[in-house]
């Protein structure tokens, strides 16, 4: 072999070493290239991971739905008192739901009874057949509140009524299903009696009354009131609730020519009878009504001249004068509702306030809740302390007057009438 070829044979034989050694090293050049990129992609993939897992448990739990049925009239001549009462209460829900420490959502269930005795035990049915309804809040009328109490007490299904006050709604069974934080009319006729006698030189009274029990329970309440006061009644009628023509009744009465004339019935009635008073131009005896006259349908109904200077009562103080009476307006106000709160919404509310912290407390669980409901010890609802007796009744010490006064229900105190500037019919 030349000297020439033994040269290019020794050059190719390097290249060909270098060759397979540089195949050899490039995959671990490649490798280790790769290593510090696929740690850098894994280190940002735990970052993330801790980020999610970080801001997962600062996520608030999604709560558990509690369903609470709300029973009234919506629908009918005392839809404005339902309605009223509903809105009233989900502001109250409404809060609860937003407060972090609530442990529940609460859901509302409006149920209409139409103030009507069989639709109000339909209504109570319904309620309490569904499983996921754990308590309720109704009624306005205080003839459905009693005919519903056996079936509440019956489905083991916790009601808070919130704006009947025919007294045997509680102190007529012992049912701990059934309570109510509004007050009774024994308070009112009492303090609505003092009043007529002391303070309104009434002495003799004609009353009126619906045949209900509603009714009867106010004729039987004030009877006794009249007579712990001195008050002489010289008529005592009763009246159908369908009833549209009330000429005999009045005719009767405008011939004793009482002081005044006392009308225990809703404002369904109120208004043809005070329409009709007005027509037999009996301008000149007093109106006295009960709460079921405290309403705006009243005024409405009949007219603010016709109405200026009647009398109606209310369970409490004025919504004002409540330890969170303007709180609760504010809120009510700023909910946007189209219908005012009406007498009794505060009582809704509270109803709102206990239900809500009854579950809170014990649970979704209807047994538990009737008898943590039964027993309730609250210091701060808007109307202030409600403390249920072994009867489960608020008892309310306050029953406040108001007067029709230019189209407005006012409160007696803050009433020209109050000051004398303006008088009362008949004097």
């Amino acid at each position: 072999m030349s000297r020439k070829n033994k040269t290019i044979f020794l050059v190719m034989g390097i290249l060909l070493i270098l060759s397979v050694m540089f195949t050899a090293c490039a995959p671990a050049a490649a490798e280790e290239a790769e290593e510090p990129a696929e740690a850098a992609v894994a280190e940002e993939v735990e970052v993330e991971e801790a980020e999610e897992a970080e801001e997962a448990e600062e996520a608030p739990m999604e709560k558990e739905t509690v369903k609470v049925a709300f029973i009234a009239p919506l629908t009918g001549a005392l839809s404005a008192m339902g309605n009223g009462g509903l809105n009233s209460f989900t502001v109250a829900v409404n809060k609860a739901n937003e407060d972090p420490d609530m442990k529940y959502t609460f859901e509302i269930v409006p149920i209409d009874d139409e103030c009507k005795p069989e639709v109000g035990v339909q209504a109570a049915l319904k309620a309490a057949s569904d499983p996921e309804i754990v308590a309720s809040v109704g009624h306005y009328c205080s003839m459905v509140a009693i005919s519903t109490a056996d079936t509440f007490h019956n489905n083991g299904l916790a009601n808070i009524v919130w704006g009947a006050v025919l007294p045997d709604i509680t102190y007529g069974n012992d049912y701990i299903e059934v309570s109510r934080v509004n007050g009774t009319m024994h308070e009112q006729n009492d303090a609505h009696a003092k009043k007529m006698k002391e303070d309104w030189g009434i002495e003799t009274v004609a009353i009126i009354h619906d045949t209900t029990d509603y009714g009867e329970g106010w004729k039987e309440s004030f009877s006794m009131a009249a007579e712990k006061y001195g008050l002489e009644i010289v008529s005592t009628q009763g009246v159908l609730i369908d009833q549209t023509d009330f000429n005999a009744e009045l005719t009767t009465i405008k011939a004793l020519d009482p002081d005044s004339i006392y009308l225990g019935v809703l404002a369904d009635l109120a208004v043809p009878l005070r329409n009709q008073m007005i027509k037999l131009g009996m301008t000149d005896i007093k109106y006295n009504g009960t709460s079921g006259s405290k309403n705006d349908a009243f005024i409405e109904g009949v007219g603010a001249e016709a109405a200026e200077g009647c009398i109606a009562w209310l369970d409490g103080p004025p919504v004002e004068a409540l330890p969170g009476g303007i709180e609760f307006l504010e809120a009510y106000d700023a909910a946007g509702f189209e219908e005012p709160p009406e007498a009794y919404g505060p009582f809704a509310y509270v109803a709102g306030q206990v239900v809500t912290h009854a579950i809170n407390e014990v649970g979704p669980d209807r047994a538990a809740v009737a008898e943590y409901v039964n027993t309730t010890n609250m210091e701060d609802t808007i109307i202030g302390p409600v403390k249920f007796n072994e009867y489960g009744q608020n008892e309310i010490p306050l029953a406040s007057p108001y007067v029709a006064q230019d189209g407005v229900w006012t409160y007696w105190e803050d009433s020209e009438y109050a000051t004398g500037v303006r008088k009362l019919p008949g004097d």
